[in-house]
């Protein structure tokens, strides 16, 4: 098998061919499916060895330490051949994976061959395609949970046991210096635990990063706005916990950490940075200092990691592989997202470049994954590998915008007549100058007559083949139940009218092929389908001030769903698809307008026992979309909130009532906030509807290419495809 290994003394970085490991009783042999390079830790460790001996011996202290009482025991030549023999061979690197299970050692019975396990470890979850892992330095994966995420198990418990060493309260501030790969996940635990955060880091890039996950504010430690986000959110007490992620030889983290700390708060050191603490500024304050220890209660403990002795729960509650377990459950429920920090994720062969990259600085990254050999294999596009094909759009011979004169009103149709389509749209539509309700089409009579009655239809009826054939009708709405709205689209086209259909357009590939048929049939294209938000008055606005990209742009996307009433049709999947199958579409469709392209692959996980999800969207110019579906949140928070990260620029949506947007330009630090709250949201139906009635009228093109229409459908419908396989989902156009 191969290993990657480095040698302390000349500094050199290989992947060797090692012998397999044997599978020892108390453990389990498990293949490598990613493994996570720590960007502090294992850098630190490459740096070092390549500096002189000077250097090495500067750097470590505590080993010079020891090789002076050796050569006060042993001798200089005893000690010297020692140390050069030590330093002269090949240590490995690596402590955080995730991989499966391929032998079972006697006395274990939590596992089998084929599970997928968490491994933790700088002698059991090494970079190397094959590891003997110890009973209480593994944890099962929960369902749903990508392998490419429990790889980050072991820095994960890392950050979270020294978020348990700063016995953090709800509603308390605090303060994390660094935020490299353990801060940002410090940052992301205390924001899960209620926990307001202040982030402090000279990277501008990673402070723009940590405001995506969750902190309130964060900037460079040696400017003014950390101390003024600290004055502002704890009302110039103080913060109550400073967690010290920070590396380096500078002792700035240890004195600001003593400037911004309230009286008697706490000081955790998570990271390796210096230690010089300032007696008076922690003297009068009388801070508690604490290190947090590695992943938690058994490291170094020979009789825990490699004998198996588990502490009883009773007297330590978190302990490696707890911690470990626990962060894994946070990951599966969506209370912590690890997609956002991954920079890269290299083939485990290129392992020797990656290392020099993230050395020279040529590759500038939070997080860093090998994916090994059987994991590239089966994302390569083999056998099993999703693919969801994005149907190209064909239009036949026949007139896409049917002559009709410019003066006469727009006569429509509804097609269904319940609460969206009565509270949403209708409301916009019966006061709007040159339209006319024509006719409303329900299953039942009096339903059709409330709308007449309350909208001013000229007609009602339970005939939908009278209103299709009828040819003053100029549009059909189509606002009924999911499972319909293909076949009734069809239907509409086929009958030669634009159509305006609700989200989804279609719940299957099928559906969406045969929606498109019926375009390519009739030659008429003039669909529209009810992606609103895009034409949203305040995410416009907000959009141009944004500008024009010249990079890739990270965004996120928090859709607080909420939980469904008992007996809602929406909870009728058999026959109705998923929620997010029927309104996914809204946010993707956003993103995708926002980022000015469609996705070219999909990501999606979900824990088991909700409608909760994490879908990852690629973009063609590297460019991510994370959409975050939630139904278990508090019903209290706003529904949806969106951030876009690009170019030194920082775009925040709070749920269509306010907007802002933050840049460092060449005039200085910038920010824009909407200047007014609406009276209520606007979320874009409006305008919307004016653009397809304006449409419709003049014959010019939709407000929204069929081409993008059916861009977004395809990858609303790759999410279901991506739970189902685990795996990345690639959309590929079907020409």
């Amino acid at each position: 098998m191969k290993q990657v290994v480095q040698n302390y003394k000349s500094g050199e970085l290989a992947v060797l061919d090692v012998p397999v490991p044997g599978c020892k009783p108390g453990g389990v042999l498990v293949r490598s499916a990613y493994s996570l390079i720590s960007t502090g830790t294992e850098l630190m460790k490459v740096s070092e060895a390549g500096m002189s001996m000077v250097g090495k011996a500067r750097s470590r202290p505590d080993q010079v330490a020891k090789v002076m009482q050796s050569v006060a025991t042993n001798g200089v030549p005893a000690t010297y051949r020692k140390v050069m023999g030590k330093l002269d061979s090949y240590t490995p690197l690596g402590y955080s994976l995730c991989g499966v299970v391929e032998q079972v050692g006697s006395g274990i019975d939590d596992v089998k061959v084929g599970d997928l396990v968490a491994c933790a470890g700088n002698e059991h979850a090494l970079h190397a395609e094959l590891n003997w892992v110890p009973k209480n330095l593994y944890t099962p994966v929960p369902d749903g949970l990508a392998p490419r995420h429990a790889a980050f198990g072991t820095v994960g418990s890392i950050a979270m046991q020294g978020v348990r060493q700063g016995e953090p309260q709800l509603g308390e501030v605090a303060l994390v210096i660094g935020l490299g790969l353990i801060g940002q996940l410090v940052v992301q635990l205390l924001s899960a635990a209620g926990v307001r955060v202040v982030g402090a880091d000279p990277d501008p890039a990673r402070c723009e990063l940590a405001e995506s996950v969750g902190a309130a504010a964060c900037g460079d430690p040696a400017s003014a706005a950390v101390e003024a986000a600290v004055a502002e959110l704890t009302g110039g007490h103080g913060v109550d916990q400073v967690y010290l992620a920070a590396g380096g030889g500078s002792n700035q983290p240890v004195e600001l950490a003593a400037r911004l700390c309230r009286d008697r708060g706490r000081v955790v050191d998570i990271g390796k940075c210096r230690l010089d603490l300032p007696w008076n500024a922690y003297y009068e304050k009388e801070l508690d200092v604490r290190f947090s220890r590695s992943y938690g209660p058994g490291r170094y403990d020979p009789a825990y990691e490699l004998e198996g002795r588990d502490y009883p729960i009773g007297y330590v509650r978190w302990t490696e592989r707890r911690n470990l377990a626990c962060f894994l459950d946070l990951l599966a429920r969506g209370r912590v997202d690890v997609e956002p920090l991954i920079s890269h994720v290299a083939d485990f062969d290129d392992a020797v470049e990656t290392y020099r990259s993230l050395k020279d600085g040529d590759l500038k990254a939070v997080a860093v994954l090998f994916r090994y050999p059987e994991q590239q294999e089966e994302e390569a596009g083999g056998a099993e590998a999703p693919v969801v094909a994005v149907p190209a759009v064909r239009r036949g011979g026949g007139a896409s915008a049917p002559a009709r004169s410019a003066d006469a009103p727009v006569r429509l149709a509804f097609v269904g007549a319940g609460n969206y389509a009565t509270s949403m749209l209708l409301p916009h539509l019966a006061q709007r100058d040159g339209v006319e309700l024509s006719t409303v089409v329900t299953t039942t009579a009096l339903s059709a007559a409330n709308a007449k009655r309350k909208f001013g239809f000229a007609g009602a009826t339970t005939d939908l083949d009278a209103v299709l054939g009828d040819k003053s009708v100029d549009a059909v709405f189509v606002v009924t139940r999911h499972s319909s709205h293909a076949e009734l689209t069809r239907r509409a086209l086929l009958a030669g009218k634009a159509v305006f259909v609700e989200k989804p357009l279609a719940l299957t590939e099928d559906e969406l092929a045969g929606v498109l048929a019926a375009v390519e049939e009739s030659g008429n294209d003039r669909l529209q389908v009810g992606f609103n938000r895009r034409f949203a008055p305040l995410l416009q606005e907000a959009r141009t001030r944004f500008g024009a990209r010249t990079g890739p742009a990270s965004l996120r996307y928090l859709v607080n769903a909420g939980r469904l009433q008992q007996g809602s049709w929406y909870l009728q999947q058999g026959t109705e698809g998923s929620r997010f199958a029927g309104e996914g579409g809204h946010f993707i469709d956003t993103a995708s307008w926002l980022l000015d392209a469609d996705p070219v692959s999909v990501y999606a996980v979900a824990p088991s026992g909700n409608e909760d999800l994490q879908v990852v969207l690629h973009y063609p110019d590297g460019s991510t979309a994370t959409i975050s579906y939630v139904t278990t949140g508090a019903p209290s928070f706003p529904k949806e909130t969106l951030d876009l990260v690009a170019d030194g620029k920082v775009l925040r949506l709070d749920d269509f009532v306010r907007a802002s947007l933050y840049s460092d330009g060449r005039a200085g630090r910038k920010r824009w906030v909407s200047s007014r709250l609406p009276k209520a949201r606007d979320k874009g139906q409006s305008a919307e509807l004016a653009a397809f009635v304006r449409a419709v009228r003049t014959g010019g093109p939709m407000p929204v290419p069929l081409e993008s229409l059916v861009a977004t459908t395809a990858a609303t419908l790759a999410v279901r495809a991506g739970l189902a396989g685990g795996v990345p989902v690639t959309l590929a156009s079907a020409r």
